[in-house]
C-alpha cells in the first residue's frame, strides 16, 4: 500500500527578484522564519497585502526562495471571498491566470497573471517513484480515511524529483472536504 503525508498550503505567494525590491525596497533579502517539508523551501518573515475587487488579505505569507514569475496561490474560498480570477493550475502555469494587487512596506504593484488555485499534487522522490511505479506527470487518486469524511481525492498529478520528500500538498478548501487536521495520510490508487 502506497501511503502519502498529506499537508495542507495555506494561501501564499511567490516573487520575483524584482517584486522583492518594489514590495520591500531594493535589495531586500528575504529573511527566513522557517524551512518547510520540500527541500530548500521556506516560509518568510514577510508578508503582503493582497488587493482584488471585493476585498483583500491583509498579510498573506511570502514562500522563498526566489521564483522568475511571481505567483499567488490561493483556494476557491479565498479568490470568491476578494473578488480575484484564479483557474486551476500547476504551480508555474500562469499564462492567462488572475491578477491582483500586491502592496508591501516599500511599495505596490498590480499584477496581471500569477493568481492560481494550485492543481492538487504529490512531490514523489525519485526512490519512492521507483518503488511505487509512478512516473512523473502522472496523474492519480488518493484515498482519505477520516472521521465522518472520508473520500478519494480524483486528479492528483505526480511530480517526481530526487530533490523531493514525499508528499502530497492539498489546499484549504480540500483538507476541510476531507476533515483533514493534524498528521493524515493518504493511499495512493493508481
Amino acid at each position: 500500500m502506497n501511503k502519502v503525508l498529506i499537508e495542507v498550503s495555506a494561501r501564499h505567494i511567490h516573487l520575483t527578484r524584482e517584486h522583492v525590491d518594489i514590495l520591500f525596497g531594493k535589495g531586500h533579502q528575504l529573511t527566513v522564519k522557517k524551512e518547510l517539508s520540500q527541500p530548500g523551501q521556506f516560509a518568510c518573515e514577510e508578508k503582503v497585502r493582497v488587493e482584488g475587487k471585493k476585498s483583500f488579505f491583509p498579510g498573506v505569507s511570502v514562500l522563498g526562495p526566489e521564483r522568475t514569475a511571481t505567483q499567488l496561490e490561493v483556494s476557491l474560498t479565498d479568490a470568491r471571498s476578494i473578488g480575484v480570477t484564479a483557474p486551476v493550475r500547476e504551480s508555474g502555469d500562469i499564462a492567462g491566470s488572475g491578477g491582483c494587487k500586491l502592496v508591501g512596506p516599500c511599495g505596490e504593484i498590480e499584477i496581471t497573471e500569477g493568481v492560481i488555485a494550485a492543481k492538487r499534487h504529490i512531490h514523489v522522490s525519485a526512490a519512492d517513484a521507483q518503488a511505487w511505479g509512478l512516473k512523473d506527470k502522472q496523474v492519480v487518486s488518493v484515498k482519505v480515511d477520516t472521521d465522518g469524511r472520508s473520500l478519494i481525492f480524483g486528479d492528483v498529478f505526480v511530480r517526481v524529483s530526487d530533490k523531493f520528500i514525499t508528499s502530497m500538498h492539498i489546499d484549504t478548501d480540500e483538507a476541510n472536504a476531507a476533515g483533514i487536521s493534524g498528521e493524515v495520510y493518504g493511499e495512493i490508487i493508481v
